[in-house]
């Protein structure tokens, strides 16, 4: 704390700000400073204010040593001085009786005789203050259930009585009445017990959480697992890195791991390492540690205790090192509350859960279903065998020559036998055969070179390509292949090419890169890159003699790219014939040489040029001609690709269906081969898009999650988090906001997205669609935390203004949602500068009308004046958009502009200019045709008019004949639902009449 507070207007100040703060350090700490700067006040009330704060920092930070110690000084004080303990605190003193009773449970040290000498003051206090016992026999009961001893009978004298004022809130009395029967072994009655807890229709600070953890075992073994998955996701992110839920948090480890979800359990593990060092209380870190041992448990039984795992402080852990210190401390903890108890319980309990079999061998959790296999960052993934792989066991000489008879082929299966050869080559005590067949061994390692850096092409690690390429052709060269040396140099010459050029833009813009490389004409430096790399091809190709038909056929593919590539970075006409030239060279030189690979890509080539160039039916006849000769010549590797290309074709033709068709067929055939090699995460990627355009939004969502994970496996981590990004957006629009969240969790939580090193722009995407996630998911606290930080980064987007708009107005409208609106108006203001320099005219009208509509509804005629200011702006928006001919996707800002004036006025009791503002959004509407998609929206403002008009204005004739006239213009036209609102009403005003 900077200052100590110097009057009790400021002491009160600082304690409310840190009732703000999450339960940690932090709080318990501050909370510390104040009741020290409390006792220098000569008035007792704020020392009992900050006591009482400080024990629940203590209570709620899971300190439970310290908890008892606040509260003597706060009983004390009301001993001593009782006149100074209003109503509201003499409650909170009684109440927090219970708060000690728990603590010293939690404490192995205490002696049972302390903690039922507790409950005997708490008794007698109580009925010395004339109060009810149940809160004493509900404490009481928790002893006997903690000891193992005489439940039943604690149960029915605390669960028989009558609730007081000082009960527990009823959804933490169903949660106990719940454990007990869960205990007694009766899961049925356990689960109806919870359901009004469950289904959320009673809730507290801690519930549904704390139920939700305990309730996940049962709703699996009563078959309930779509429940159960659905209640981790969302009870989880309600008790994570809490430190007063720290069993909670052990108890979805172990869901996990008896769900077969052992790698997201460990990863929940990770997020929640905080624990290990912040839970202070031995009961609560042996709930924690005995779940972190089911985990770790079953993961050493799969076989991967060498894994890391998150642990205690102050060392690296593996699973297997880990679980064996977690056993002897939980064991430890466990005989400690035995032998203060006098009983087994502990011990029992503990075993019972570490004997726990798996209840189900695979639960999909989240939409990112990972593996052990892909826990250790970093790691390459093995893919999940598809096909037939091949034999890769033969000598060393016969597989160089077939790895090199296949390259030579473009066959997929050569990078398998490159692999494996890499493998060999880097063994300790690696010898080179003396083989003239074989060939040095340089000329064996520039192959491996030219297959690592073909795999970083892939990956768009252009400057190692290039690097790796001209390395190869430095050793091939060594090895007295120059053919093979010019083919990797005109590699290398591509790749240097596709760099980026450096540009002053950050990093995700967006923008096109035009920097100190653009050329005097202002050619784009890409597009000069690319041309001066066709050129320096076409002068090696003159000046390598000896090619091999297979290599010349490939240099000539080079240059065909080169070219291709230029016309999509410049989207010039001028640049087709080229392309297409070139690619006639190509297709004629692998005609006369039979290439067949060569023929297949530069018919590939010629397909794509067409649909460069926006010539739609070219493209599909070259396609169509391509998958005949395909189908009838091979090679049949390029028949997924070139079903893929058809398809995209077709999404742009807008037949979805065919679309959907061709890539269905394509993964078909794509699983005969390696995914690298057929770029399966591409397939999956454009048939999510067909099914959304069909309409079939959960079969998109399984692709988008397919193409993100095939993406991953291959290394390409970018477009495997933009894939996951849009996977998370559409499971938002789809309402599966738990989906959301944890998909996102899960992302955020990776090293290099958490370090910002995919993509600036691209985690700022994923941090802003969980920030959206978390506001549908009512948790507002959390999203207005997580919009505030995105507008403040933001703010420095120089380049992309339009987006800093978008996330200040959603800002905007979440601080007015928490009632602020002087800090609402603060960043409406910052969305409508940043607007002015790249418009997001929708977006900004839609927000503001929101913010009208907030102001005017919870401060009634008081914000008029604030609401109009803020429906003025939304105005000048739409005067821009109508200036800049744009139309809104949704509803007319004009009209809805008008019908938010009268919604506003009408908040604040102006009826007649609501009625006013409501006959403009008629006029502007105007009455709904057979066809209109506005009926619905026209049928509203007239219900609203009419409402003004007979309800509030008293005025039901003229209203009743605009509603008749209204009913019977859409009746006519076919649009009865939008009839039953105004019928409902016109029958209101007729009864009122």
């Amino acid at each position: 704390m900077p200052t100590a507070p110097q009057t009790t207007d400021e002491l009160y100040e600082a304690l409310q700000a840190n009732q703000r703060r999450p339960y940690g350090r932090t709080r318990t700490v501050t909370a510390e400073e104040l009741v020290d700067a409390a006792e220098r006040f000569e008035e007792t009330l704020p020392l009992v204010r900050a006591l009482l704060e400080l024990q629940e920092a203590y209570t709620y930070g899971s300190e439970p040593r310290k908890s008892p110690v606040a509260f003597a000084r706060l009983l004390t004080l009301f001993d001593e001085q009782p006149d100074v303990f209003d109503e509201n605190l003499r409650h909170l003193v009684f109440w927090r009786f219970k708060w000690v009773a728990a603590a010293l449970r939690a404490l192995p040290e205490i002696p049972l005789t302390s903690l039922r000498q507790w409950l005997t003051e708490m008794r007698e206090r109580y009925e010395k203050a004339g109060l009810g016992l149940q809160p004493y026999y509900g404490q009481a009961y928790r002893l006997a259930a903690h000891v193992g001893e005489d439940e039943a009978l604690a149960f029915e004298l605390w669960a028989g009585r009558t609730r007081t004022r000082l009960s527990d809130c009823e959804a933490c009395e169903i949660g106990e009445r719940a454990l007990y029967h869960l205990a007694a072994g009766d899961d049925e009655r356990a689960l109806g017990t919870w359901e009004p807890v469950l289904a959320g229709k009673e809730s507290c600070q801690e519930e549904p959480a704390r139920s939700i953890a305990h309730a996940l075992l049962p709703l699996l073994r009563a078959g309930h697992t779509d429940r159960a998955r659905e209640l981790h996701l969302a009870g989880y992110r309600g008790c994570r890195r809490n430190p007063s839920m720290p069993g909670e948090v052990g108890r979805h480890l172990e869901f996990c791991a008896l769900t077969g979800n052992e790698a997201r359990g460990l990863e929940l593990l990770a997020e929640n390492r905080n624990l290990f060092d912040e839970v202070d209380s031995p009961l609560e870190l042996l709930d924690f540690l005995t779940g972190v041992e089911v985990l770790l448990r079953r993961v050493e039984q799969l076989g991967h205790g060498e894994l890391p795992a998150a642990g205690f402080p102050g060392r690296t852990w593996t699973v297997s090192g880990l679980r064996a210190e977690v056993h002897g401390r939980a064991d430890d903890l466990a005989a400690r509350f035995d032998a203060r108890n006098g009983t087994t319980a502990h011990t029992e309990r503990r075993s019972t859960r570490l004997d726990r079999a798996p209840l189900l061998e695979a639960l999909e959790l989240t939409l990112r279903t990972r593996h052990l296999d892909e826990v250790v960052p970093g790691a390459p993934v093995v893919a999940p065998a598809a096909r037939t792989a091949p034999d890769l066991s033969e000598p060393l000489p016969e597989l160089i020559a077939r790895a090199r008879a296949l390259d030579e082929r473009g066959h997929p299966d050569a990078r398998a036998c490159w692999t494996e050869l890499r493998t060999r080559v880097t063994a300790r005590g690696y010898t080179h055969p003396d083989d003239p067949a074989v060939g040095p061994l340089a000329r064996l390692r520039a192959d491996l070179l030219a297959d690592e850096a073909s795999r970083l092409g892939e990956r768009d690690d252009f400057t190692g390509a290039a690097a790796l390429y001209e390395e190869a052709a430095g050793l091939y060269d060594d090895a007295g292949t120059p053919a093979h040396a010019a083919l990797a140099r005109a590699h290398a010459l591509l790749a240097t090419a596709e760099i980026p050029p450096r540009t002053s833009a950050p990093a995700g813009s967006g923008t096109t890169p035009r920097g100190p490389a653009d050329g005097p004409d202002d050619t784009p430096a890409e597009v000069a890159a690319l041309t001066a790399a066709h050129a320096a091809m076409v002068r090696l190709h003159a000046e390598s003699p000896g090619l091999a038909p297979y290599q010349e056929a490939r240099l000539l593919r080079l240059r065909a790219t080169a070219l291709g590539l230029r016309l999509q970075a410049s989207g010039s006409d001028g640049h087709v014939a080229a392309v297409l030239d070139e690619v006639g060279l190509l297709h004629d030189f692998a005609t006369r040489h039979d290439v067949t690979g060569q023929i297949a890509g530069a018919l590939i080539l010629r397909a794509s040029t067409f649909a460069l160039s926006g010539d739609l039916p070219a493209a599909v006849a070259e396609t169509d001609a391509l998958l005949d000769r395909l189908n009838a010549h091979g090679p049949a590797w390029h028949l997924p690709r070139a079903l893929g290309l058809r398809a995209r074709l077709r999404l742009g033709a807008q037949d979805a269906e065919g679309a959907h068709a061709d890539l269905g067929e394509a993964l078909r055939l794509a699983a005969d081969w390696p995914a690298d090699a057929v770029d399966t995460a591409r397939l999956h990627g454009d048939l999510a898009e067909a099914c959304l355009r069909l309409g079939r939004p959960d079969e998109a969502l399984r692709h988008l999650t397919r193409s993100a994970e095939l993406n991953l496996r291959r290394g390409d981590r970018f477009d495997a988090y933009c894939a996951y990004s849009n996977a998370a957006t559409l499971s938002l629009d789809l309402g599966r906001v738990e989906d959301c969240i944890a998909l996102l969790d899960s992302l955020l939580a990776e090293p290099d997205v958490a370090a910002g090193e995919p993509n600036d722009r691209l985690v700022a995407q994923l941090r802003l669609t969980r920030a959206r996630a978390l506001r549908a998911g009512e948790d507002l606290k959390a999203a207005t935390a997580e919009f505030l930080a995105l507008a403040a980064e933001s703010a420095g987007w120089d380049d992309d203004p339009g987006s800093h708009a978008v996330i200040a107005a959603e800002t905007a409208v979440l601080l007015a949602e928490a009632d602020e609106f002087d800090r609402a108006r603060e960043a409406a203001d910052q969305a409508l500068a940043a607007h002015a320099r790249d418009p997001r005219h929708e977006a900004l009208s839609n927000c503001l009308r929101e913010l009208a509509r907030l102001q005017a509804r919870q401060q009634g005629a008081d914000g008029l004046a604030g609401a109009l200011a803020f429906l003025a702006d939304a105005g000048r928006v739409a005067d821009g958009a109508r200036t800049a001919g744009y139309e809104a996707h949704g509803r007319s800002l004009d009209s809805a502009l008008a019908y938010e004036y009268g919604r506003v006025h009408a908040y604040a009791d102006a009826y007649e200019e609501a009625l006013a503002a409501l006959e403009k959004a008629l006029a502007l509407l105007g009455e709904p045709g057979p066809e209109s998609d506005r009926a619905g929206e026209w049928a509203e403002c007239v219900r609203f008019a009419a409402a003004m008009e007979g309800i509030y204005l008293e005025r039901p004739a003229p209203a009743l004949a605009r509603l008749d006239a209204a009913v019977s213009r859409l009746t006519a036209l076919g649009h009865t639902d939008e009839t039953e609102p105004l019928t409902s009403l016109a029958d209101r005003l007729r009864d009122e009449g």
